[in-house]
């Protein structure tokens, strides 16, 4: 293969792109992209990019793989001719990459380990051990629901690797989106098309007002709005659906929102808050519940509770869920959606 050509070779030996080649905006690097995934890069190509990476010398690489030497030097040939660059400089020593073969190896590597963890998790799968989700939730959710569901399928699949997002609905689906997350429990936010999602709704959060035990209002037996004005606060960041919720409630009763506040999206910064000054700190019921046994905290007993729209189960239209994920998926349809009784 011929990679002699002057345009491209430098003083210092290593191939440099030719004049115009970084060139063009997202459309034009969009089209090369899909031209490459069109052209007829097989996996024995990939792999054979990689070994000459890690070897150095084609004869070693050709042994990696358990090929002759000709054919390995064919396969390259096919692999540049597929490509439209040269990858790869011949030297007296062996090869080395170019600038265009650094750029692709890096991808194949990312795309061969993909393909690596795929295959671990369908043999695991079909040894009945587990496999790999990623799902997110709001908070009550994730406390309740998604625990349990874990439970229930970890009987099944021991091994069962997953990961859990808790955050607000606006972060969980732009993951959602970028295939960071298999599925969530959440809300589609405002401003988020939403026929993008398969959504079902499951049912509204409950929330309420968490104080340390000896608050000034722990005591009342009933408070009312005008009771929580110019009082001290931990919320969420301002637009939070939390946040928002109590600010509606406070000015339905003619109240200001609150001013003296603390904000950290932070559940272990909202608790020491909580337990540490007067600060008034909203969270989902499920969550509170589960630091009232300890005696520090109280909930306020609200003259008007505090109501959070309604949340449900997400994925992407079209995308089909891993069999580990649609396994996670079907015991909280299971959770969510059974009938009473």
């Amino acid at each position: 293969m011929d990679t002699s050509d002057a345009d491209d070779e430098p003083s210092g030996g290593r191939l440099r792109p030719v004049a115009g080649t970084r060139q063009g905006g997202a459309g034009q690097r969009g089209s090369h992209g899909e031209r490459l995934l069109r052209t007829g890069l097989k996996l024995r190509h990939l792999n054979l990019l990689v070994a000459l990476d890690d070897h150095r010398k084609l004869h070693r690489a050709a042994m990696a793989l358990n090929l002759s030497q000709p054919a390995a030097s064919k396969m390259l040939g096919e692999i540049e001719k597929i490509v439209g660059v040269p990858l790869f400089e011949r030297l007296a020593r062996g090869v080395e990459p170019t600038w265009y073969g650094e750029a692709l190896i890096r991808r194949t590597r990312t795309v061969l380990a993909e393909l690596g963890q795929a295959g671990e998790e369908i043999a695991a799968l079909r040894a009945g051990e587990g496999g790999t989700v990623a799902v997110g939730s709001v908070m009550a959710p994730a406390v309740e629901t998604v625990v349990s569901a874990i439970q229930a399928v970890r009987r099944r699949l021991p091994q069962l690797q997953v990961s859990v997002d808790v955050e607000t609905s606006d972060v969980l689906a732009e993951r959602l989106l970028a295939s960071r997350l298999d599925f969530a429990i959440a809300r589609i936010p405002n401003g988020i098309d939403p026929e993008p999602f398969d959504y079902r709704e499951i049912g509204p959060e409950e929330a309420c007002l968490l104080v340390r035990a000896d608050h000034p209002l722990a005591s009342k037996e009933r408070v009312s709005a005008g009771d929580l004005h110019d009082q001290e606060w931990v919320l969420q960041p301002r637009g939070s659906l939390l946040r928002r919720s109590v600010e509606v409630m406070m000015r339905r009763h003619g109240v200001p929102p609150p001013t003296r506040v603390v904000v950290t999206g932070s559940i272990l910064m909202t608790l020491v808050m909580a337990a540490k000054t007067d600060a008034i700190a909203p969270l989902a019921i499920p969550v509170a519940e589960l630091f009232l046994s300890a005696g520090s905290f109280r909930l306020l007993r609200l003259e008007d509770p505090v109501a959070v729209e309604p949340y449900g189960l997400i994925k992407v239209k079209g995308r089909a869920l891993s069999p580990a994920a649609s396994v996670l998926y079907a015991a909280i349809e299971e959770e969510v959606f059974r009938p009473a009784g």
